[in-house]
């Protein structure tokens, strides 16, 4: 059994002040193969003050300084890949393959990323040339940054790196079901030398730790990823100290499918779907397929997702492994149960375990066609392997369809039709737009509309979350 019962407060490691274990489990096995202490109101409160301390020397160091000290966590960060993917694999069920070239290597690219728009970031500027008013951008203060299971590092990267490039100091609370890379990164940070107390990390969960992050007088900021049940409570809790609030919450995207996309499109979006076990909040989950092609697409679909192989995280190998939790999978496997009873068609998958993999948190690749929009199959966030197909008519009520939803985080469209594409593409409603398989290059903004959250991540927009504005009149 790991020990990982400590907390990295002011640059050491130290024990609870309350004691309270929790124990890590492996999704590929059941069973508990670390421990970990969740946080108090005592502990977080000596890690706020220590923050909060930091701040006032870590806001006024220079640009050139802060990237020097970003360089060397880069470089230390590529020296300890495979600890990470590693570690990744083993706590929330990514394959080892997979955990490297997704998910370790999108922390690195955002890392990477951010210094390089950090050099060219300009914090003062004059208003206009005429102008004797100066514009400033300050960092906001102390924040607390708290982040999901499923993209574990890649959420840490999109929230610390640019908090501590700004002249932020924090509190990181990672999910307790996959926290042990949020306590490597933490080794990261402090080996890279950053000054005691400006990056924290503190385990602990929702109703514990995060409630009394959201809530803290001292603290700023609270970006949050999570489930928007998670971000409306968040939002509530900050509303008292009237602290920046940024969420990227749920989704339940569209991908239209027209009869002149490419041949490959229907198992492109299967294949999307089912990548790190539909643990995704951006997946194309309701696939919209035009009336001409729907019969093709559903044999295609249905190939495709049997083709998929489903085993353990620890083997190498292009498959997919479990999803995180017992919560987890019991949510999934309710929902499958529910596409089957309102009348939906099961033509791959299913609630049953795959075979051979009685044990572990494994759902199948799982495949429904004959869906309505009202169905919960279409309207919930299902986060697992579950792919609803919806036929329809034209290219109004494709659209149509997307967009009746409460979320809007990402959505699809295939077509050959470059001007189609754009013509659709701006009447979804949703902060991201994936045209014909391509995705989103490193540092543009990443967010939602609607229940989808606020707010975006990457790039310049970024760096500006964690900023605050001055205007200074009367600078010459």
């Amino acid at each position: 059994m790991i020990n990982k019962r400590e907390f990295y407060i002011n640059g050491k490691w130290v024990l609870p002040i309350v004691k309270k274990d929790f124990q890590v489990i492996n999704p590929s096995t059941e069973e508990a193969y670390a421990i970990i202490s969740l946080g108090s109101k005592k502990d977080l409160n000596l890690a706020v003050k220590k923050a909060k301390e930091a701040f006032l020397t870590w806001s006024q160091v220079s640009k050139k300084n802060k990237i020097i000290l970003l360089e060397n966590l880069l470089n230390i960060y590529k020296k300890k890949w495979n600890d990470i993917s590693q570690t990744i694999s083993e706590e929330m069920g990514a394959p080892l393959d997979w955990s490297s070239s997704a998910q370790t290597s999108s922390g690195f690219d955002h890392i990477n990323d951010f210094i390089k728009r950090l050099k060219h970031f300009e914090f003062e500027t004059k208003f206009n040339k005429d102008s004797n008013n100066y514009i400033v951008y300050e960092p906001i203060g102390v924040c607390g940054l708290i982040t999901p299971w499923n993209w574990p590092i890649n959420q840490i990267a999109l929230k610390v790196i640019p908090a501590l490039a700004t002249g932020c100091t924090m509190i990181l609370k990672p999910s307790e079901i996959a926290p042990l890379s949020g306590m490597l990164f933490a080794e990261i940070i402090h080996e890279a030398g950053f000054p005691p107390g400006v990056f924290n990390l503190i385990n602990g969960d929702g109703k514990g730790v995060g409630t009394d992050l959201s809530s803290h007088s001292d603290i700023d900021m609270i970006s949050f990823t999570g489930s928007t049940r998670a971000g409306k409570l968040i939002s509530k809790n900050a509303a008292n100290t009237i602290k920046r609030v940024c969420l990227e919450l749920g989704g339940k995207g569209g991908n239209i499918v027209f009869s002149d996309s490419h041949p490959d499109a229907v198992r492109e979006g299967v294949r999307n779907i089912m990548s790190n076990s539909g643990q995704s909040c951006d997946a194309p989950t309701r696939m919209l397929v035009e009336k001409s092609i729907y019969k093709r697409a559903i044999k295609e679909a249905a190939d495709e997702a049997n083709k998929i192989k489903v085993d353990i995280a620890s083997k190498n190998g292009d498959h997919i492994g479990p999803v995180v939790s017992k919560t987890q999978y019991d949510k999934i496997i309710d929902l499958i149960n529910s596409g089957i009873n309102e009348g939906a068609t099961l033509v791959a998958g299913g609630p049953e375990k795959p075979n051979g993999l009685e044990k572990g948190y494994f759902v199948k690749p799982t495949i429904f066609t004959d869906v309505t929009n009202g169905m919960r199959i279409a309207k919930e966030e299902i986060f697992g392997p579950v792919l609803s197909i919806i036929p329809f008519e034209d290219e109004d009520e494709a659209i149509s369809i997307v967009n009746d939803t409460s979320y809007g985080l990402g959505n699809y469209v295939q077509t050959q039709d470059k001007e189609k594409a754009k013509r659709v593409a701006r009447k979804f409603r949703s902060g991201g737009v994936y045209i014909n398989g391509n995705s989103a290059e490193s540092g543009t903004p990443f967010g939602g509309y609607r229940q989808s959250g606020n707010g975006r991540e990457g790039g310049n927009w970024g760096l500006e979350e964690y900023l605050e504005i001055k205007t200074i009149c009367g600078w010459e």
